[in-house]
């Protein structure tokens, strides 16, 4: 992994231990698509074929992005979660989740393309509870190396991030470990400068907007500024 990107343990809690600020990114999409097979990949290494349907695990791992030391923390999300649900239920999974997370990967399967069509109305809702736009995203489809199978064409992804004015990526989870880094690496380096950006504006100085000039005044001050010149004695010339 790269030397700007490393994966580090979590240290023993001590009280003069100073926590690290903190990355909360989500991964969404339909079921079978292979998200927990994604983050367990980049936080170990492995790649695990078969899951167990998840509840929401959420993954913590210590990190160093650009020299600074972070806590990474992933929401893994079941496949079951629409956004549908959303739309009726305020304070659904869903929405509680992408109101968490800072940054978010977006995973359809290259063999499944009713997962491809899952990927707008997330992209959506993550825009509706985000309306500044700055919350990255980060679109991936999984299982690049089950070509035989694809029903997702590669210019179809394409195509899809470009509208959406987001980073796509095809990946093969099983195949590419650093394929699947790169997704993570991108989420965390523009969630860090999100982070930055907000700590400039929150130390930058209030400057005070001046006051408008009152025009009485200021022909006060000039007359007197006349008057003085006239009363003044002459400066004796130099020769």
């Amino acid at each position: 992994m790269s030397g700007h990107f490393l994966l580090a343990p979590i240290p023993e809690s001590s009280s003069d231990y100073l926590l690290p600020k903190d990355i909360k990114l989500a991964v969404l999409g339909a079921g079978r698509v292979g998200k927990s097979a994604m983050i367990v990949r980049f936080l170990t290494k492995r790649f695990i074929g078969d899951y167990e349907p998840n509840t929401g695990k959420l993954y913590s791992r210590l990190v160093y992005v650009e020299g600074d030391q972070v806590s990474l923390q992933i929401q893994d999300t079941p496949g079951g979660i629409q956004v549908q649900d959303s739309l009726t239920q305020a304070g659904d999974p869903l929405s509680k989740c992408v109101q968490w997370a800072e940054g978010f990967l977006l995973v359809y399967s290259i063999t499944d393309y009713d997962s491809y069509l899952a990927i707008r109305p997330l992209h959506q809702h993550i825009r509706k509870v985000h309306p500044d736009s700055r919350a990255p995203v980060v679109i991936v489809g999984n299982k690049g190396d089950l070509l035989h199978a694809r029903q997702v064409q590669t210019r179809e992804g394409v195509q899809l991030a470009n509208e959406l004015g987001s980073l796509f990526l095809e990946v093969s989870t099983s195949e590419n470990y650093e394929d699947v880094c790169d997704a993570f690496r991108h989420l965390c380096r523009e969630v860090s400068k999100l982070h930055n950006l907000g700590a400039e504006r929150r130390r930058a100085p209030v400057v005070p907007r001046p006051r408008s000039p009152n025009m009485q005044d200021l022909k006060r001050r000039f007359k007197q500024a006349l008057s003085s010149k006239a009363k003044a004695p002459s400066a004796p010339a130099l020769g």
